[in-house]
């Protein structure tokens, strides 16, 4: 490399340090001061505040909601599942079986269980 590159490299890289140290001072003059309407020592309250709460560091959604209004209760709906899980025809549908109709005669051997536990109503 000659001289004169070698010293027109080094000026070029010099005019590129200066033109991004202007940029970049420009950026910085032109940001508003920001403005609070809390005092320092209110900032600082709410800071130590937060910093000792218990559940600082569990997103939102994970945080659990209060009960659900609901209709039924829980051994009503207990009642329910335990029926359709000892269904005796459960895993059967029309599309099992070629030209096959589903209809259920089979009992459901949940159901005396559950009458017998007073959480079924009989089916007299």
């Amino acid at each position: 490399m000659s001289h004169r590159s070698s010293f027109l490299a080094a000026a070029l890289v010099a005019l590129l340090g200066a033109t991004t140290a202007a940029q970049a001072e420009d950026y910085h003059a032109h940001s508003a001061p920001t403005v609070s309407a809390l005092s320092r020592g209110a900032v600082q309250a709410e800071a130590v505040q937060a910093a000792q709460a218990a559940d600082q560091n569990i997103p939102a959604v994970a945080v659990p909601m209060g009960a659900l209004a609901s209709s039924r209760s829980r051994a009503q709906v207990q009642a329910e599942a335990m029926l359709a899980a000892h269904a005796p025809d459960q895993n059967v549908t029309p599309g099992s079986r070629v030209n096959s109709t589903v209809i259920s005669t089979l009992p459901n051997p949940a159901t005396a269980r559950l009458q017998a536990a007073g959480q079924l109503p009989s089916a007299n």
